[in-house]
């Protein structure tokens, strides 16, 4: 018997990377021998023993296992059979087959291949399987750029931004430069990931190297901008982008959309459509966030026939943005339509059916929803548990909100965030349970952070409870030093107990910060156009028409009992001084422009960016007794829906009484 060796394809030329740089000589074996039979006759029988066709054909059709077996017969797999192996480990979802192929890769020899260790690196993320990435990143000496990003992506996704960071920096000291755009995108999720602002550093590495004029990287740039809040930023960047795509558009409406910058989206939305730009579905969720934002209940209308005609109605999360956006128009019943209609719901959906329920003060029917998404076979989410949490709250569904929280982790292995500690505060402070609610936070074995505190300072608020509220208030201001609806808070809860010392120091703290209250803003939409109002708004055409229906109806409802609450305004001023001031909340001004310009008989439907006051809540409910029309006002917590002077929440939000002895 001979072994011959293949002859070696010739050398590439200079300057070119040699494609068979993977390349291993392949044995073929060749053996003479005689017959048994009567003939002398030699007969030659040739063994290539070369599977690596059938096992490729075999990961192509999906048959792993079949390919597998293949696999242990063939002693010289090529790269290009390892890389479909290992893409079918992946696609197949099968951890074990691909240590499988990892372990035989590394056997024949390709360990130090950075093309299929890129590979790898892949499939292991698939897996959620990080350390053994690590493993295969940290074996390759010779790393190239794919190699950096693939692992890049693997950590962001595992949700290690902070070594994705590290790992930049490390690369930049060793002189390896980014020479595609996939690296400052991971780079760039990994800041969000991290929650590290370190974007603008990352920005300015793009400008240096000259990446600030791809589409892709900058669009990605809106997005992290946008996720800490930066709109004037991401505004500038997209104002500096040559050239713009969908996705860019999208990523800008976005931003403004979720940055509670409603008609800034409507804006960029009309200029993208004069581009000649059709809208896909990613658009259209935002828009129609965007929409819900507003309230624009007749402008939701129009998008929604759009997303009709343009045949967008199948795909699951633009209908669940109209079933929010219907509810948060004040439109439930067109929201539940929707919802009724789906061929088929994701978790998402259901999430979306529950929380609507939960801002229209529907507690028992949230909670009703929650437990048909179970016996739909649906897991719950975390936020599933945040929605009907909150419905429980807006409702004073005390008990049934507990059992809620206790089934997190005993029926469903949800571990509660701080969010739904944030709901549970809130639950039992609305109802009068602040000592509860307080035990609750001091066993938490997380850190509370702000949205715990907030919410039992809110609920101090609604009861007056001023040892709590000093207390939450104290953790606000070093969790919290520019928040200034905190300082906000606490002056109301001290006039409220009469304390106007203590009001007139948190004044001077807050002028001391430069700090300054959140004005009030109320948005109307009349004839699908949307006007905003501000308190003491002297801008409208219509003001003066407008503050003398309000001085009308006040003198009528006075002789009726009515009394303005006079408390809420933190001045030292004359009695008419404050009740001035109180007509011209941006609430009260946005009803009365409503009541002029709609049709009698159509309901008025008001968004605020603020809790709703005593006295507007007052106000309003007198004003639909008085006028015979209904009234939706969204406030920053829920919906009040006002007819014939009766509110929907029961005066559930305003039924505390000040205890600022107690604790």
């Amino acid at each position: 018997m001979w072994t011959l060796l293949q002859t070696p394809p010739p050398p590439p030329p200079c300057g070119v990377q040699n494609p068979y740089s993977s390349y291993r000589p392949r044995r073929i074996s060749i053996a003479f021998g005689h017959s048994t039979g009567s003939s002398n006759s030699v007969t030659k029988s040739i063994n290539f023993c070369n599977y690596n066709d059938s096992i490729q054909s075999f990961c192509k059709k999906g048959q792993l296992k079949e390919a597998l077996q293949l696999l242990s017969q063939e002693p010289n797999p090529t790269q290009h059979t390892y890389e479909l192996l290992i893409l079918s480990c992946s696609e197949k979802h099968s951890f074990y087959d691909g240590l499988t192929v990892h372990r035989k890769l590394i056997d024949d020899g390709f360990e130090q291949d950075s093309f299929l260790a890129t590979k790898l690196i892949n499939m292991f993320s698939n897996f959620d399987s990080i350390d053994h990435a690590r493993q295969v990143f940290d074996k390759i000496y010779n790393r190239t750029i794919f190699l950096w990003n693939a692992f890049f992506r693997a950590l962001t996704l595992a949700g290690h931004g902070v070594e994705v960071l590290d790992m930049y920096r490390h690369m930049n000291a060793i002189g390896i430069i980014p020479s595609d755009r996939f690296t400052y995108t991971y780079v760039l999720k990994a800041c969000v990931v991290a929650s590290l602002p370190n974007h603008k550093e990352i920005h300015a590495h793009i400008f240096r190297h000259g990446y600030h004029t791809h589409i892709h990287i900058m669009t990605t740039l809106i997005d992290v901008y946008a996720r800490f809040g930066s709109v004037q930023n991401a505004t500038c960047v997209f104002s500096q982008m040559p050239q713009k795509n969908m996705v860019s558009w999208s990523a800008m409406i976005a931003c403004y959309a979720k940055n509670g910058k409603p008609l800034e989206a409507f804006d960029v939305f009309r200029d993208m459509m004069t581009h000649v730009l059709l809208p896909n579905s990613v658009t259209m969720v935002s828009v129609v966030q965007a929409c819900a934002a507003l309230g624009a209940l007749e402008q939701g209308k129009l998008l929604h026939g759009y997303i009709l005609r343009k045949g967008l109605d199948s795909i699951l999360p633009v209908l669940s943005a109209l079933v929010t956006m219907y509810a948060r128009c004040g439109a439930l019943e067109l929201g539940r339509r929707v919802f009724d209609q789906m061929g088929k719901r994701d978790v998402v959906a259901w999430n979306s059916m529950i929380s609507s329920y939960g801002i229209h003060g529907f507690g028992a029917k949230a909670i009703e929803t929650f437990r048909e998404m179970i016996r739909h076979g649906v897991s719950p989410s975390p936020i599933s548990f945040v929605s009907v949490l909150g419905a429980c709250s807006h409702a004073g569904l005390v008990e049934e909100g507990k059992q809620l929280f206790d089934s997190m982790w005993k029926e469903h292995k949800i571990y509660p965030s701080v969010e739904h500690y944030a709901c549970m505060v809130d639950l039992l402070g609305r109802a009068n349970q602040l000592e509860e609610a307080a035990i609750i936070i001091q066993d938490m074995r997380i850190e509370p952070g702000p949205k715990v505190w907030g919410s039992l300072l809110g609920s101090c608020r609604i009861h007056c409870n001023v040892e709590l509220a000093e207390r939450a208030s104290r953790r606000l201001f070093e969790l919290e030093p520019t928040n200034a609806g905190n300082y906000v808070l606490l002056a109301d809860i001290y006039a409220e107990a009469k304390m106007w010392e203590e009001v007139k120091q948190v004044r001077k703290l807050l002028e001391a910060k430069g700090l300054r209250k959140v004005s009030g803003c109320s948005m109307i939409e009349v004839k699908r156009k949307i006007y905003s109002f501000q308190s003491v708004d002297e801008i409208n055409i219509q003001i003066e028409q407008i503050h003398a229906l309000l001085i009308k109806l006040s003198m009528e409802m006075k002789q009726n009992g009515y009394v303005p609450d006079t408390r809420i305004v933190l001045y030292d001023l004359e009695e008419e001084e404050k009740e001035r001031i109180l007509l011209g909340h941006s609430e009260k001004l946005a009803v009365a422009f409503g009541l002029i310009n709609s049709s009698k008989g159509d309901p008025v439907r008001i968004s605020k960016n603020l809790r709703l006051c005593e006295d507007c809540h007052s106000f309003t409910k007198l004003i639909s007794k008085y006028t015979n029309r209904e009234i939706l006002v969204r406030d920053i917590n829920r919906f009040h829906h006002f007819t014939n002077g009766v509110c929907s929440c029961g005066d559930y939000c305003y039924a505390g009484k000040c205890n600022y002895l107690t604790t």
